[in-house]
């Protein structure tokens, strides 16, 4: 399958061992030494984080298969709460279907280890006929650029019935997850979530929370009772919709859209509970594992969001009432448990393609105070749908708003307060500027299409998809590793829209890449034309956290030229002093992110949508 990416490359002319960053020393008078650790359920690399405490070998195991949500290993869940909660039992939204999952959990095993260990993964695949690879979204890789884990740039797929190693430093602390790199393997279900922690005296935030704990990591998908190679299939091959139909909340969820939620006895219980007490104050880590075109948004009946984190970044605090997050994204915030002891719902609800114009999908989670007259089978309040699941104030990354919106409704990433240092050779003129513009496109694209038989202009106005590109480029890999292996390839084997000709109205497709020198001064200019379907794009970059220094939306669609246009006469605001740093942007219909950073991760990064069922 072709992925809707472009590679971004750092020129480095010392040649890197591939071999260096799997030593471990043995020097007995090492000033800090490693300490191996089996992990088990109980997990001890999950500790609290001491400044000046020697670091810890985390070992895992992933085990990759096909299964089933409801399996014989769920006895009577979801009818039975308890049930539900059982060795390999994986609810979802309490109906039956195959799910792609490492070690039968979903999310799959969380990794959770204080910033400095050494993590070690070894991924079993187990699956009978498909490869796949396992990415550390949030962990930029410095050290070990091989172990990033997307296929034919760092590493080979792992092959059927084998297994691969990775090993990589936990040196970026904050909220991240991990997820299948391979095809469309996350959509059902390969993702978990990574923490990395560390003492409480590096922590700017530490004294705005009592409580950072495991219980309450918050992980969301966008969620269908169809495997995503059906859909996926269906959806460029005939007519069949590519919507999500509901959410999950760490694998938990009711099946709010569906005839059968009325039919259902008054004991089901499928929903993600998190507990609390009065008075506390508690971190929560929100990952977005989506895969659809299906921002989240999100909300606490009665509480208030205070934001201090985005993908692993520290920011000013910003209190709010709802989030909306991204696939890809990250957001940390602290809840007040200032309430009367009872039951909230914490609410969410899809956009985009999870709106009321389609599926409407949303999802409710309890928030549960220990103090309350309740059980676990007790319910605040109020009827969950997808009108409620909206609550009115100070929203945080709003869909498809920058900048433009000078209320103080809306809060922009552009505005928000970095805690980081703003390094002063970013606020000088960029070394390079790259504009990346991406849209949907009516092309007789070779892999959906076949001229004269049934190409784009020969089928139905219901059978025509059209091809997703960037720079009206489709990307195709090469047939072996990038960078282990780049010795084999020249550069005519590469392109880039300086290099190709006619894209416009004829279908290209290659190894799609830019360069800049290693140390230069990045800005990529990352637009969403908007001329085609009313979508939202998040992008994400390998190996980097880069400033968000700008973002608006122009109208409903807007071109190259417009954009620079602007630019020239001085109408692009770039906030130079304290942008945040992120690794997962959204891009606006319409509209442009603007972001920058300094090429210093030598190899070749992948800058690819996240949302991967938008192939090409």
């Amino acid at each position: 399958m072709l992925i809707l990416a472009v590679l971004l490359v750092a020129k480095l002319t010392v040649a890197q061992d591939f071999y260096s960053y799997h030593e471990i020393s043995n020097d007995t008078n090492s000033e800090i030494q490693l300490e191996y650790v089996l992990l088990n359920e109980e997990n001890p690399c999950n500790r609290k984080c001491i400044k000046g405490a020697p670091p810890m070998v985390c070992r895992f195991t992933f085990n990759v298969e096909w299964y089933t949500t409801l399996s014989k290993a769920c006895y009577d869940c979801p009818y039975n709460y308890e049930d539900c909660f059982r060795l390999d039992c994986i609810p979802a939204d309490g109906f039956q279907r195959p799910v792609l999952v490492v070690n039968r959990k979903m999310p799959g095993t969380a990794i959770e280890v204080c910033e400095g260990d050494q993590v070690i993964v070894d991924v079993v695949n187990k699956l009978k006929s498909e490869s796949t690879t396992i990415h550390w979204h949030g962990l930029h890789q410095r050290s070990t650029p091989y172990m990033d884990g997307v296929p034919y740039i760092g590493q080979c797929p792992i092959l059927p019935m084998s297994t691969f190693r990775y090993e990589f430093p936990a040196d970026q602390s904050g909220t991240h997850f991990w997820h299948s790199h391979s095809g469309i393997q996350r959509a059902d279900g390969a993702y978990g979530s990574i923490i990395v922690r560390q003492p409480a005296e590096d922590d700017p935030h530490s004294s705005l929370f009592d409580h950072d704990l495991s219980e309450h990591v918050v992980v969301l998908i966008d969620w269908d009772a169809t495997i995503a190679m059906k859909k996926f299939v269906t959806h460029y091959h005939s007519s069949g919709n590519n919507k999500p139909t509901n959410l999950l909340i760490n694998g938990f969820g009711f099946p709010l859209n569906s005839p059968e939620w009325r039919k259902i006895d008054d004991q089901i219980n499928i929903t993600a509970r998190f507990y609390v007490e009065q008075g506390q104050r508690y971190r929560f880590r929100v990952i977005n594992a989506g895969y659809m075109n299906c921002p989240i948004e999100m909300s606490i009946d009665n509480h208030t969001l205070s934001v201090i984190s985005s993908d692993g970044s520290d920011i000013k605090a910003i209190n709010a009432t709802s989030l909306i997050t991204y696939a890809g994204e990250r957001f940390d915030f602290v809840v007040n448990a200032n309430q009367p002891e009872g039951l909230y719902w914490i609410r969410f609800r899809g956009l985009m393609d999870c709106d009321e114009r389609f599926t409407r999908a949303n999802q409710v989670a309890v928030l549960h105070y220990k103090g309350a007259n309740a059980t676990e089978l007790s319910y605040p309040d109020g009827e969950p749908n997808y009108e409620n699941a909206h609550n009115e104030g100070v929203q945080v990354n709003s869909l498809n708003k920058g900048t433009e919106d000078n209320t103080t409704q809306y809060v922009a990433l552009p505005d928000f307060e970095s805690l980081t240092p703003w390094d002063e050779s970013l606020s000088d003129k960029p070394d390079y500027q790259f504009y990346v513009a991406y849209d949907f496109y009516k092309l007789n694209n070779p892999h959906f299409y076949k001229v004269p038989e049934y190409g784009f202009y020969n089928v139905s106005e219901a059978n025509r998809v059209q091809t997703p590109q960037i720079n009206h480029i489709s990307m195709k890999f090469t047939s072996s590793p990038l960078m282990p292996q780049r010795d084999q390839f020249d550069d005519t084997m590469f392109c880039n829209s300086s290099t190709v000709s006619n894209c416009e109205t004829e279908y290209c497709e290659c190894h799609h890449v830019i360069q800049a020198p290693l140390g230069s001064i990045v800005e990529i200019v990352v637009m969403d034309e908007g001329f085609a379907y009313d979508a939202n794009h998040p992008m994400h970059l390998h190996g980097y956290g880069f400033r968000v220094v700008a973002m608006e939306r122009l109208g409903k669609n807007v071109t190259v030229a417009e954009v620079k246009e602007r630019d020239r006469l001085g109408l692009i605001k770039r906030n130079l002093l304290t942008p945040p740093i992120k690794d997962t942007v959204t891009v606006p219909d319409g509209g442009y992110t603007i972001i920058r950073f300094i090429a210093d991760n030598p190899g070749n990064q992948d800058d690819k949508g996240s949302l991967a069922f938008q192939l090409s």
